[in-house]
């Protein structure tokens, strides 16, 4: 069984409003965290607020929820929350275990449980937003951890043991089977990752509240929305909504996984609402004429 006293780092300071390790201690303070100071982001009206692994580990508890359709997804979350909120995902896969996203609680509970579906063989992290205690999780569980090159410019902490990979091709294989996709839009690095016919998307494809309507679906209706910024309503131009749909146009998936837990949409038709949603953005922009607009679901 892990214990706290394996967990390294546990008195640097983390962002309380969006998760984020930095490499000062609490003890010593910070005035800004950068993830916050981003358009993208946002500093609570009460301020900015700091915490720790030693202060949040009493705190708060992590929890492991299998997929109810897929045996061999676990959805992991922190209760209550602890930055943003997101999930993090495990996959296991028949060649080891990958861990996609994270949370910035990695409770010894959890840690015995991801050790007890190991071997764990990478780390993949969406964008910047999910960076939270990276390091922490890459040292515990002895693996890599894979981010967009485009990206470094967000990393808070530095790697003197060598954990991060960058990723610098559009598409990169992790382990068989599951590729990491660079979409880019919310961040110029922001990934997707797509296994089987699952297709994780962060927040590089926003599932909306529309997403769980009931079937039959009214016309129109959409799943998805393509943003900047997610918490202050920015959302990507055509361009951008371009590029996420020529990353993802090739790859089948049937499922994809939004950033938090009821995220998850499952239709034969996901793709095809992907490029629908697409469109209705680009349409909704007065893009007439763009390339996006003349892409077909019939040929899907």
């Amino acid at each position: 069984m892990a214990t706290e006293d394996e967990i390294p780092d546990l008195d640097l300071i983390i962002c309380a409003a969006c998760g984020t390790q930095h490499d000062v201690t609490y003890e010593q303070g910070l005035e800004r965290c950068k993830i916050c100071d981003d358009p993208r982001q946002f500093i609570p009206p009460s301020g900015q607020q700091w915490t720790s692994l030693r202060q949040s580990l009493p705190r708060h508890s992590n929890q492991w929820t299998p997929d109810p359709f897929d045996a061999r997804i676990y959805h992991l979350t922190t209760t209550p929350k602890l930055g943003i909120g997101q999930r993090a995902s495990l996959l296991l896969t028949p060649h080891g275990a990958v861990i996609w996203d994270l949370t910035p609680l990695l409770s010894p509970p959890l840690l015995s449980f991801l050790r007890s579906h190991g071997p764990i063989l990478a780390l993949v992290i969406s964008h910047p937003h999910f960076y939270t205690t990276h390091l922490v999780w890459a040292t515990l569980l002895d693996c890599p951890v894979y981010l967009s090159a485009e990206d470094q410019a967000w990393l808070s902490r530095p790697d003197p043991s060598g954990r991060r990979r960058f990723l610098t091709q559009d598409s990169t294989e992790i382990v068989p089977g599951v590729t990491a996709i660079k979409t880019g839009g919310h961040f110029e690095g922001s990934l997707v990752l797509h296994w089987d016919a699952h297709l994780f998307v962060a927040d590089s494809i926003m599932t909306t509240p529309a997403a769980g309507t009931p079937r039959p679906r009214p016309d129109g209706m959409g799943a998805y929305s393509f943003m900047w910024s997610i918490p202050n309503m920015v959302p990507l131009g055509p361009e951008e909504v371009g590029r996420v749909w020529r990353a993802v146009k090739g790859v089948g998936f049937e499922v994809t996984h939004g950033l938090m837990m009821g995220m998850d949409v499952r239709d034969s038709e996901v793709k095809r609402w992907v490029l629908r949603d697409a469109k209705r953005q680009v349409r909704r922009m007065g893009a007439v004429g763009h390339w996006l607009l003349e892409e077909r679901e019939e040929d899907l």
